[in-house]
């Protein structure tokens, strides 16, 4: 068992399930299928719980009833929300809007801004993970890297996040301009925003796999054959996924296997976070 520092949000997600993809111009009928713990504190720190890991989220929720049952819901699936900052706004519902072939549209207000104190004695921690806008975030990491490995995932403003692993999407990567298929522009950006300390950037491509470019080269792994019910998470499961085989000493290949298996199990469980399916995969 490893202690695992996430910092990551943790949302309320509501489902609304359409009856057709979506057009510009349409109008579409939907499906109110309620409200669901998510968020890739929640995403990513689950199974990471089911593996057997010790996990605690840093995030910032509200102070209504909706952050109440935010925070119950995380607690009793065993993540340690003592961490967690609250503030005096209402907590807002994150909008899935759902299309029969799985596919999701996500729709949320802009989040209030979520300052960091002191970074935290991270001898402690065998893995900071970090998927969060908040203010501070590669003081953390800056302060982590001597002590414990550290993976992130790439920031959308392109922020520097120091780090021993970044992870991003290739539609992420061509949005900030830079070309998916130059390996040494790739790794040359990887380090720019991840410092010297950088180990691997791995680049995410949906069913086409992944691919982790290091000094050395470039390694791919393909995705896993899955059929699609619900793609919210499946990011989050690969980063799961791929912290638990690097904590169990895989290489990075092996590792990111591991990651594609469980994004398969994701967009094949209706659920935001890792379901019943995750945890028979790993009982076996």
């Amino acid at each position: 068992m490893s202690n695992i520092l996430l910092l990551a949000n943790l949302n309320c997600d509501r489902v609304l399930q359409l009856d057709r993809p979506l057009t510009t111009g349409g109008r579409h009928y939907y499906a109110d299928n309620g409200r669901r713990l998510g968020g890739g504190g929640a995403n990513t720190g689950l199974g990471l719980i089911y593996a057997g890991h010790k996990v605690a989220l840093v995030s910032q929720v509200g102070n209504d009833k909706t952050a109440d049952w935010l925070l119950a819901e995380a607690s009793i699936q065993g993540l340690d929300c003592s961490l967690l900052q609250r503030n005096d706004l209402d907590t807002p519902e994150l909008l899935l809007v759902m299309t029969p072939d799985g596919e999701r549209t996500i729709i949320r207000p802009q989040r209030p801004i979520f300052t960091l104190g002191p970074a935290p004695d991270f001898s402690q921690w065998q893995v900071l993970y970090i998927n969060s806008s908040a203010v501070g975030c590669e003081l953390w990491a800056q302060a982590a890297l001597a002590h414990t490995l550290v993976i992130a995932q790439l920031a959308k403003d392109c922020r520097p996040r120091p780090c021993h692993v970044l992870i991003s999407s290739k539609s992420d990567i061509k949005n900030h301009g830079i070309d998916v298929n130059n390996s040494d522009e790739l790794w040359q950006y990887g380090q720019q925003i991840a410092s010297h300390s950088l180990r691997y950037f791995i680049i995410t491509d949906g069913d086409q796999g992944a691919v982790a470019y290091s000094e050395k080269g470039s390694v791919s792994v393909s995705s896993i054959a899955a059929q699609v019910i619900d793609t919210t998470g499946a990011g989050d499961a690969f980063a799961s996924g791929l912290i638990d085989g690097l904590l169990a000493k895989q290489e990075i290949a092996q590792a990111m296997k591991t990651g594609a298996e469980w994004a398969a199990i994701a967009v094949a469980t209706a659920s935001s976070i890792p379901g019943a399916e995750l945890q028979k995969h790993l009982a076996k």
